[in-house]
């Protein structure tokens, strides 16, 4: 049983940080790619961002220069700091996870349950 659990939601400010993280735990043989996807009300799941397991990021141009994704390899960790935090960043930010759980398995994707992220004065 693979789960990813996310934390480090909440409410805050304009122009505010906020950093999530995302632990996957489980039967895990290998963790591919990480990443942190969103979902704003009456709108679909769009990719934030995305981290190979050897590091190289990639942004959606509505967070670049304002956010960054990292990994800790040793901890299944994925987490995604937020600065400037603008009220369209509201949305549900959801983990999501590519690996495979067991040697011979192919890799599928895995999703946390999402964790509310609101930008307001």
């Amino acid at each position: 049983q693979v789960q990813l659990v996310e934390s480090g939601g909440g409410l805050v400010q304009p122009g505010g940080s906020l950093r999530l993280s995302c632990a996957a735990s489980g039967s895990i043989f290998s963790l591919n790619a990480m990443g942190w996807y969103r979902q704003a009300p009456g709108k679909q799941r769009e990719l934030v961002a995305l981290i190979a397991r050897g590091g190289s990021p990639t942004y959606a141009d509505s967070v670049k220069g304002r956010f960054t994704i990292s990994r800790d390899n040793a901890k299944n960790t994925v987490y995604l700091q937020m600065n400037i935090l603008k009220p369209e960043d509201t949305a549900v930010y959801y983990c999501n996870a590519d690996l495979a759980p067991f040697y011979g398995m192919g890799s599928e994707e895995y999703w946390g349950q999402g964790t509310q992220v609101t930008v307001s004065s």
